[in-house]
């Protein structure tokens, strides 16, 4: 373990931390020196992380849906940052809502958008005070999904778009305080919110009725054969980890990164292709026909 923190030491806060990106975002920034506070909602969780991890890092009770645990949780912030404010905060909360639009219950919709950009804007609101008073950073942990919607991922693309709008006007509007804004758009991580998001889809299809299952069978076939070969090709948490690292602490950092070869190529077909060619090569390549009309055809 490392040695004791002390009052000099730069403060970061990490959303989500108990597991995935998060947990690995909180232990490398503790074993680089930084007073982590990180963001868990259940206490056993805060338990297992601080056991990896040296006095720095102090689990914070932070659920980013609800308004009065994230004032409470600013203000307990505040206070062990005796004045010197925030380096940075790394919002990675967030969950994935998989299912076809016709079909997905509004209610897990709304779940989706008010975790993973309500919350996401609640806590950066909360906390910009103290980034503020410390010349602090910003780090979005967006996705691929916010530049490239692929079938069945609308709810979760829909919450990571949005966060890619917010993240750029934060960008534009904090920059007279020389606040940095930062997104990281990786590929398919090995993380644990896959394994429950594939649970919770199967679950809604099943729930989905005869009618939506003979519609959408197909796509969620060729979806999971797609998600099942991404896996083999999946990022470490530990490697989307680094490129939050050199977010937080570049001279010159990125607005935007993207990781993984899987992001990669998506990231310059959505920039570079019309959408028309966009829908037909993500058809070809999930095996899914589709009757084919012209560009612009009504």
């Amino acid at each position: 373990m490392s040695g004791p923190q002390t009052e000099s030491d730069p403060c970061v806060v990490v959303t989500g931390a108990s597991s995935g990106i998060g947990k690995a975002c909180a232990l490398r920034l503790d074993a680089l020196g930084y007073r982590v506070f990180a963001g868990v909602r259940r206490d056993q969780d805060g338990q297992a992380l601080r056991a990896e991890a040296s006095d720095r890092l102090t689990p914070v009770s932070l659920d980013v849906t609800e308004a009065a645990g994230i004032a409470g949780a600013a203000e307990s912030i505040g206070e062990a940052t005796t004045g010197l404010g925030l380096a940075g905060l790394v919002n990675n909360a967030g969950i994935a809502v998989i299912g076809p639009v016709e079909f997905v219950p509004l209610a897990d919709l709304r779940r989706q958008l008010e975790i993973n950009v309500v919350g996401q804007v609640a806590v950066t609101q909360a906390l910009l005070p103290l980034l503020r008073k410390g010349n602090g950073r910003i780090v979005n942990i967006s996705s691929i999904s916010g530049r490239i919607a692929l079938p069945l991922f609308g709810p979760y693309a829909a919450s990571k778009f949005a966060l890619e709008a917010l993240s750029d006007s934060l960008r534009r509007e904090l920059r007279p305080w020389g606040i940095r804004v930062a997104l990281i758009e990786p590929g398919v991580v090995d993380t644990p919110i896959w394994a429950k998001s594939e649970a919770a889809a199967a679950t809604m299809f099943d729930n989905m009725g005869d009618e939506a299952r003979r519609l959408y069978g197909p796509v969620v076939a060729a979806t999971q054969r797609a998600v099942d070969n991404a896996k083999g090709k999946a990022l470490t948490p530990d490697a989307v980890a680094q490129a939050v690292i050199h977010a937080l602490t570049a001279k010159r950092p990125k607005t935007r990164y993207v990781l993984g070869s899987d992001a990669r190529r998506p990231a310059v077909a959505a920039r570079l292709l019309p959408d028309w060619l966009v829908d037909r090569i993500i058809a070809l390549v999930m095996g899914v026909s589709a009757r084919e009309e012209s560009p612009g055809s009504a």
